[in-house]
């Protein structure tokens, strides 16, 4: 078995609804997402998907759509202000945790046909999530 991994750096925003700790207020994170893809057998180039692929598909949708933007629960009251003030967010319809932003990249990874088994995101440099499909 073949695995190979590409990291994916960013920096997001967020805050917890119905959150008891400090993460209930606006914060910020330098995350790190590391993506894994396994495969049995290599393609005609002997690799198991070309790391500028990975950064083609999933790198470019991390910077334009996750990479300095806050990401927010859809029912955030906080929203009427960001759109007033032209601030840049990304609405989940759950708690943006690190598990469920784990999982929305996995899901787009997915989705663009990259066969990826796991998905970590470094919340901080001690930290991380793990998210398998």
């Amino acid at each position: 078995m073949f695995k190979v991994t590409k990291h994916i750096d960013f920096c997001y925003g967020h805050r917890l609804l119905n959150y008891d700790g400090q993460c209930r207020h606006l914060h910020g994170h330098n995350g790190r997402v590391e993506v894994d893809i396994e495969s049995a057998k290599l393609d005609a180039r002997g690799m198991v998907v070309d790391f500028a692929d990975i950064k083609r598909i999933l790198k470019s949708w991390i910077d334009e759509t996750l990479d300095h933007r806050m990401l927010l629960n859809k029912a955030d009251p906080l929203i009427p202000a960001l759109q007033e003030s032209g601030e840049l967010y990304v609405l989940l319809d759950e708690n943006p945790t690190a598990e469920n932003i784990a999982k929305l990249i996995f899901d787009h990874a997915r989705s663009k046909g990259l066969p990826v088994i796991e998905v970590r995101l470094w919340e901080t440099p001690t930290s991380f999530v793990t998210y398998r499909g």
